[in-house]
């Protein structure tokens, strides 16, 4: 019964490559669009309406009072309980930020920038762009002040809000382009240094305060935008060259959240006004952006992290959010942390705990829903590991990368909440596929359409990629109504992306006979061995990054050699437990330049690919070690962390050389 479920519709047949175009697969599309997209709710054609409705609908007693924006406070050096602003708290404030921005001498359809990290008045910020149809323009809180300065030059920013501990970056003489804004405002107060730095460049500013008073003394209407007016230019690091600036009017952003909550209502579990979200992903990119969105409409509540991922687990026991948001990396190590607890469980415990996952395996494998799998499980081991996120986590949502099966399982089992992964890109406004809850078929892949697009595969012949093959495979490609206008100022990429309206994403897909896409790899990262082989690179270091031993791995090959080798990020705490039992004593650095631990981790690896299943020439043949994880500091990441992985083989280029000479050697 559960295999004869189909997630998507198809609406177009697929057709062969003829005059030198390439076959492209069938269109398809979410299942509620069948007959056509559904007719979005005209109320709300802007973010700003998204936001307004509450005020304005019928809820209006249920929705002002509700918490809306949570922060914790330093007190003393230490971080303080959640504080709460309420929706009409908000709203008044966004108003008065709004009536500052107009009387500074802002006019509509001026770029605003935001610098910093997630926190309330981010989003007051980005609320009052929306009141008066300016541009929303967030500015990397990752990247230094090289990509800061290209933003605020090529969005011809002329105004920032800044949190206090990102002036420095704004006014260092590096970032040239700061010179030609208006005014900073800063999400607290400047120290006396930065305002009288400023003062010099010309350049007014503001404390919060400050602002809110002068928008208090000089009320001004609202100027709301019109459904085609530019919400947002969010700029996508990439994994090379400049930033491209992405833009989105305000009906793409407020289309994408009505199909969340059409997709969302059709699920027996609802959404309410008592979830809560903890964010800790950037405000700058699109995921979290798109979800506090969601949450502002329903009138739900977003409590920020206090800023050290390294501690987000005591901002999850302090807040108890229901739902999560977050890219494989945090998965991974949630993951690891229960892993680890296990293993310092007796023999017998142990043993419990893996007859009792099997056991609510199976039958969450034969569908039955999660929480009805096993509540005996559920009351003996599981319940312990959702009180370690909270006790009260609803949903977990993955995006920005695949995450592994092994890990998707693990935590739908023991976590006694939904979890699902998406796929999207902030061209196509977030999601463009979505998992559905409680379904097991979907781990693994990335889920089906969206509501409002359609989806399809293109061949990539000199890849071998069929769309119209067994299983299709190919370029993912994109259509509907939450795709972005163009990249910004730069229309002969915006040309290059667009072929006959589908967006062309840049990553390789699988469908499955049941309607719901995989990704495989990203186009450009499948590289070709000496033999003929292509190897998807990503799709391996996914697989081998759930290795014990490996907090991180970069795999590396080329079209001249015949075989995979990979940098390895040692995991410091199994690996430091390996030379206890190997009778070492040395540094985490040292550690690295043992030919005993490149064995081990080697076969490791091996075991691994075993039980992957993965064919010969995937299996990795030579390692170098690496105590330090990849960063941004060296460049060897972009902000949401993918490898930029022209910079990683300079980095290494001579290690892998010399690894490459020794293992031809002993061939």
């Amino acid at each position: 019964m559960e295999n004869r479920k189909v997630f998507s519709v198809k609406v177009e047949d697929g057709r062969e490559g003829r005059d030198g175009k390439p076959s492209v697969g069938p269109v398809y599309r979410n299942l509620l669009a069948k007959q056509g997209y559904p007719p979005p709710d005209p109320e709300m054609s802007t973010t700003w309406t998204l936001f307004r409705w509450i005020f304005c609908s019928s809820s209006v007693e249920k929705y002002p009072g509700n918490r809306m924006l949570g922060w914790r406070k330093f007190v003393d050096g230490k971080v303080g309980p959640y504080i709460w602003k309420t929706y009409k708290e908000v709203y008044d404030e966004v108003l008065h930020v709004g009536s500052a921005l107009r009387a500074s001498g802002v006019e509509p359809g001026c770029r605003v920038g935001i610098y910093g990290a997630n926190c309330p008045q981010w989003i007051m910020a980005m609320e009052a762009c929306g009141a008066h149809s300016l541009v929303c323009v967030p500015l990397y809180d990752t990247l230094g002040s090289g990509a800061v300065n290209f933003i605020i030059d090529h969005a011809e920013v002329d105004f920032v809000f800044v949190q206090d501990i990102k002036v420095k970056e704004l006014l260092n003489p590096n970032c040239k382009s700061t010179q030609q804004l208006k005014a900073i405002v800063c999400f607290t107060s400047l120290a006396e240094e930065d305002n009288a730095k400023a003062s010099q460049m010309g350049i007014k500013t503001y404390s919060w305060t400050e602002f809110l008073h002068m928008g208090k003394e000089n009320p001004w209407e609202i100027s709301p935008p019109q459904p085609f007016s530019i919400c947002t230019i969010m700029y996508t690091s990439g994994t090379s060259g400049d930033p491209k600036g992405v833009v989105l009017t305000h009906e793409t952003m407020a289309t994408f959240v009505c199909g969340v909550d059409l997709f969302l209502d059709q699920f027996e579990d609802k959404m309410t006004v008592d979830d809560v979200y903890l964010s800790f992903l950037p405000l700058a990119h699109i995921l979290d952006r798109m979800i506090e969105e969601y949450f502002f409409h329903r009138g739900a509540s977003v409590g920020y992290y206090h800023g050290n991922l390294k501690e987000l687990r005591d901002d999850i026991m302090e807040l108890k959010p229901t739902f999560l948001a977050g890219v494989p990396r945090v998965y991974d190590m949630i993951h690891e942390g229960i892993q680890q607890a296990l293993q310092e469980l007796s023999p017998l415990r142990k043993w419990i705990f893996d007859a009792l996952y099997k056991h609510k395996l199976s039958w969450m494998n034969k569908g039955y829903k999660q929480k009805f799998a096993s509540p005996l499980a559920d009351l003996l081991a599981f319940r312990k590991v959702k009180a370690k996120l909270g006790g009260r986590l609803r949903l977990l949502l993955s995006g920005g990368a695949p995450l592994s099966s092994e890990v998707e399982e693990f935590l739908r089992v023991t976590c006694c909440a939904f979890v699902v992964q998406g796929y999207g890109l902030t061209e196509t406004c977030g999601a463009c596929t979505i998992g559905f809850p409680d379904e097991m078929c979907f781990v693994g892949a990335v889920g089906s359409p969206a509501v409002y697009n359609d989806l399809r595969l293109e061949e990539v012949s000199d890849m071998g990629y069929d769309p119209l093959g067994n299983p299709p495979c190919g370029e993912i490609c994109v259509k509907g109504k939450t795709i972005f206008s163009e990249y910004y100022k730069n229309p002969e990429l915006t040309r290059e992306s667009f072929e006959d309206g589908w967006f062309h994403t840049g990553d390789i897909g699988q469908m499955l006979p049941n309607g719901i896409f995989k990704v495989i790899d990203r186009k450009k990262n499948l590289i070709k061995l000496s033999q003929g082989e292509y190897v998807a690179l990503e799709y391996l270091e996914n697989v081998y990054g759930v290795t014990p031993i490996i907090d991180d791995v970069w795999v590396y090959g080329n079209s001249f050699k015949s075989m995979l080798v990979a940098v390895v990020v040692l995991h410091e705490e199994n690996a430091k437990k390996w030379a206890e039992l190997n009778g070492y004593t040395v540094s985490l650095s040292e550690l690295c330049s043992l030919s005993k631990l490149q064995n081990y981790v080697l076969s490791e690896l091996k075991s691994t690919a075993d039980k992957n299943k993965m064919r010969g020439f995937e299996y990795i043949k030579g390692v170098i070690l690496e105590a330090r994880a990849f960063d941004m500091e060296r460049d060897l990441v972009t902000a949401t962390l993918k490898k930029k992985r022209n910079n990683l083989l300079k980095y290494y280029q001579a290690e892998i050389d010399a690894l490459y000479h020794n293992l031809t050697t002993k061939k």
